[in-house]
């Protein structure tokens, strides 16, 4: 079967707050000669981002589509993934506009993730830059509260600001996102989402080990499917 062209960019995802959570990662990585994934780096300050990269460096990692960035990040680390990753979605949350002037250049490829606080600031504005990271677990919450967020997203259903994806789990009886994932059901919210939220790269966000998340891939792509 015809496999649709945003699956071929579902990524697994270094994800982490630890130093042992990434290295243990990218340690997985390396042993599966995986050759592209995606790159979570909200919880790692600027000194073990640099370890980072230069364990990146040294991987077995060629492509690394999508970054989710901190607001501490400058263009340079962004132009070093560019370069020799060929990275080219960065993905950001709603407060990153205060800081978007240091990213001057790069507008076109930052994407947003919104939060599920039913807060929206006034300097969001998605037509500054490339469009939308729809984190499908986020946009599940913000459905079942009908917050600002979700409105936001709605009233923008048939503009052309839907690029990339965060995805991880959902919890129907507490309405909140997982990171963890325990049973493949948590992904069964994915089949009352709109198409229109899909985009042309789905990343992975959970703590799970790579190993895992090579097993939720094999899930998600007959589920996705079929949506």
């Amino acid at each position: 079967m015809h496999q649709p062209k945003n699956l071929s960019k579902l990524l697994v995802g270094i994800t982490g707050k630890k130093e042992n959570h990434w290295k243990n990662k990218l340690k997985e990585i390396n042993k599966l000669d995986i050759a592209e994934v995606a790159l979570f780096l909200e919880w790692f300050k600027k000194p073990q981002r640099q370890k980072i990269y230069q364990a990146l460096l040294k991987s077995k990692i060629k492509k690394i589509p999508l970054v989710h960035l901190r607001n501490d990040m400058d263009k340079s680390e962004l132009a070093f993934l560019t370069k020799n990753f060929a990275s080219h979605y960065f993905t950001i949350h709603e407060d990153s506009f205060n800081v978007l002037d240091k990213w001057r250049g790069f507008y076109k490829n930052l994407f947003l993730e919104m939060n599920t606080d039913n807060l929206l600031s006034a300097n969001v504005d998605v037509t500054k830059i490339g469009g939308f990271c729809i984190d499908l677990a986020h946009f599940k919450v913000e459905e079942t509260k009908r917050t600002k967020e979700f409105k936001y997203i709605r009233k923008r259903k048939n503009s052309h600001y839907f690029f990339c994806n965060h995805l991880n789990g959902y919890s129907p009886s507490k309405n909140v996102d997982l990171h963890t994932i325990k049973s493949l059901n948590n992904f069964n919210y994915l089949k009352t989402l709109p198409k229109f939220l899909f985009g042309k790269v789905i990343a992975l966000e959970t703590k799970n080990s790579i190993a895992e998340q090579l097993k939720f891939k094999e899930y998600l792509s007959k589920l996705l499917n079929k949506i």
